[in-house]
């Protein structure tokens, strides 16, 4: 199955082709733009790169959040109307478990972390059972010191908020905590096409008409309008 992914879900952009757990192509992206300004330019360029075209694509995998609120909403409603234009299936996968997934090497815990402002992170709490990632800890929003009273044990923290909260999490963890590679701390479309290929492969298919991000707060404007 030849997959096109997409993660938008922070400050890097990614796009990767895959077919079935091969990967064929993927372009990274980190710049201070929106990433509607670049994002379908990269979109024709992996796909011209691996060699093959539009019609190739067996379906879309997009990340779900969370994550930037209009980084969310700008990969999701691009891949939806590549979706609908070509009448091809879409899953969302989770942005946490995309980042987490660079580390099947690991016994370890591994704790995503993406800053969600306000003195806060996205996080949860995951480790590989064989080639399966499982959670631990369901995906939360909380202060990092809360987050971290969860985690018992050894753990790689990856993520932009391990990178920003890196000095609270050596306090508190000590010899504990284990801190991903520079390189690793961006969501790779690559992972994230190889997590929508096991929703693929076990029919478990997003309906277009009601696929949204998944925040898990909610945004400052809804906070105003109908109040926590």
């Amino acid at each position: 199955m030849i997959l096109l992914a997409v993660d938008t879900a922070t400050k890097s952009c990614s796009v990767a082709v895959a077919a079935d757990e091969t990967l064929i192509a993927e372009i990274n992206k980190v710049t201070g733009d929106t990433h509607s300004k670049h994002l379908m330019d990269m979109i024709s360029s992996v796909i011209n790169i691996s060699g093959l075209t539009f019609e190739d694509i067996d379906g879309f995998v997009v990340t779900k959040g969370p994550g930037s609120f209009t980084g969310l909403r700008i990969g999701i409603s691009t891949i939806k109307g590549l979706a609908l234009a070509s009448g091809k299936p879409i899953v969302g996968v989770s942005t946490l478990q995309a980042l987490a997934f660079q580390f099947g090497f690991s016994t370890d815990h591994i704790c995503p972390m993406l800053d969600a402002r306000k003195g806060e992170v996205y996080f949860s709490l995951l480790k590989f059972e064989g080639n399966m990632l499982k959670t631990e800890i369901s995906e939360n929003v909380m202060h990092p010191e809360k987050a971290l009273n969860h985690i018992k044990g050894s753990c790689i923290f990856v993520g932009d908020g391990a990178l920003i909260y890196n000095e609270i999490i050596s306090e508190i963890m000590g010899e504990r905590a284990h801190f991903a590679l520079p390189s690793h701390n961006l969501i790779r479309a690559a992972s994230v096409a190889r997590l929508g290929l096991d929703r693929f492969k076990n029919n478990d298919i997003d309906d277009l008409n009601t696929f949204v991000p998944y925040y898990i707060r909610k945004s400052d404007a809804e906070i105003k309008k109908h109040g926590n």
